[in-house]
């Protein structure tokens, strides 16, 4: 009886006496997989990665280093500061993550509380999260502990557990600011920073507090900055935050993966939705993203296609952490097949089953269009991407085909007459997804924001 009884007593929630973290909490701490054999043969033992860490990526299928892996990992292993140009898919995160975490098992004791030993800054929540899933899986059965912080998960159980430390910090640089105001976390003794996706922290307002934090760290660090492209503003916060580095650079800016099947679809604004759920329809059970540029019209769109039978999730800034994750969560295994989302999903989401990327709306960023449909065609697999153009959106396309230096082929519809020359491709409400009844350039209405028919052979299983 006694037995029973205990079982009918959990903690509030369901959660097991025994749990030291609360979920989404992103620590890897009480949760250690068991050691494997340590593994000394290899290219990355050669290039002097601890064998602990060589078993684990072993075991993940890593055995042949990428080419800004091969570039990069000695000169990390060597201390040096490193400056990597390359674009999402290049295998960045071991390429900063391997030597690292090889350099800070040599410690050899645990951190001081409040305090991290290595500190890695992402621009955003889920490029984060992923972040931290990988080096979790790399540090598998070693004394190495990391935590994340992000925005939109509870601080005081972040304030806690940094209470007792960790050896590598990721995290967004405003949650990270939030908690050093609050005494949560001294930086006095971080040895290493890493800086990923540096170009898109510059992008969304960061540099401010990229400079703060760049004074709060101690003067003898090493620094491994990465960024996609190398804008006037990157060349100052490299100067900034790096001394003498290794340049790597590989895939240059503008470039999309070589496996991408790209093409470019001309339909009218209002006609949009109707045409994607046509395109959605022909690959059931295959992962499809879906880029929008707003987080209303994305949320408008996904219950659209919700309401026609999709399977789909959705990712905004207006969005709570744990939506995101679940989001996320359901999409990776296959539970939803479409995820309808804004740039903040554009970098970094490391997801080899999707299969097609659509451009729903047309960024008015030219290289964000890379990063978007860099979601599709990884870990070697082909992938298809396909970018809904109406004709407001022709200045658009037109400045995504010149930042890539090629034209992106034409797969549907009729090339719209090309814009007048006071119509610059980028304008602000240009392109915004099922906007009604508001003028367009030249006096013309926009078609109606819903679509007066549902696709054509529509499958609602897709």
């Amino acid at each position: 009886m006694e037995q029973n009884n205990d079982r009918r007593r959990p903690l509030r929630g369901g959660k097991a006496k025994t749990r030291t973290a609360p979920p989404h909490a992103a620590s890897n701490e009480g949760r250690r997989a068991p050691s494997r054999e340590p593994l000394a043969t290899g290219a990355f033992a050669e290039m002097g990665i601890d064998h602990r860490i060589n078993a684990n990526i072993a075991a993940m299928g890593l055995t042949q280093p990428t080419p800004i892996q091969a570039q990069g990992i000695p000169a990390v292993v060597e201390g040096r500061d490193v400056l990597g140009l390359a674009q999402t898919g290049t295998g960045k995160t071991a390429a900063f993550g391997l030597p690292m975490l090889t350099r800070l098992i040599r410690f050899g004791k645990k951190p001081d509380p409040r305090t991290c030993r290595a500190l890695i800054l992402a621009p955003t929540r889920e490029l984060a999260t992923q972040i931290a899933a990988h080096i979790d899986s790399y540090a598998e059965g070693t004394p190495i502990r990391s935590f994340r912080v992000v925005g939109g998960a509870s601080i005081n159980v972040q304030v806690e557990r940094m209470s007792r430390g960790v050896d590598v910090l990721i995290a967004t640089p405003g949650r990270l600011m939030d908690l050093i105001e609050r005494r949560a976390i001294d930086l006095s003794a971080t040895t290493y920073l890493v800086l990923d996706e540096a170009d898109q922290m510059l992008d969304i307002g960061f540099i401010h507090t990229l400079r703060k934090i760049a004074r709060m760290l101690p003067k003898e660090r090493q620094t491994l900055l990465f960024s996609a492209t190398m804008p006037k503003l990157m060349s100052e916060l490299a100067d900034t935050y790096l001394t003498d580095p290794v340049k790597v650079a590989v895939n240059p800016p503008g470039k999309a993966a070589d496996k991408i099947e790209q093409g470019v679809h001309f339909v009218t604004q209002g006609d949009k939705a109707t045409l994607l759920a046509e395109y959605l329809a022909k690959h059931p059970g295959e992962l499809s993203m879906v880029f929008g540029r707003t987080k209303h019209g994305c949320e408008k769109l996904s219950k659209l296609l919700e309401k026609w039978g999709f399977s789909v999730a959705a990712i905004h800034g207006n969005k709570s952490q744990g939506q995101r994750e679940r989001a996320l969560a359901a999409f990776r295994k296959g539970d939803t097949q479409v995820l309808v989302a804004t740039d903040v999903a554009a970098r970094g989401l490391d997801i080899p089953e999707v299969a097609h990327v659509y451009n729903y709306d047309l960024p008015n960023v030219p290289e964000n269009y890379v990063h978007r449909i860099g979601r599709t065609a990884r870990a070697g697999r082909d992938g298809r991407a396909v970018a809904l153009c109406a004709p407001a959106e022709l200045g658009e396309l037109q400045a995504i085909e010149r930042a890539m230096k090629s034209s992106i082929p034409v797969i549907g519809g009729e090339v719209p007459a090309a814009p007048p020359p006071s119509a610059r491709g980028g304008q602000r409400g240009r392109g915004k997804p099922m906007m009604a009844g508001k003028p367009a350039a030249g006096g013309q209405k926009r078609p109606s924001r819903r679509p007066s028919r549902q696709p054509r052979s529509h499958q609602a299983k897709g």
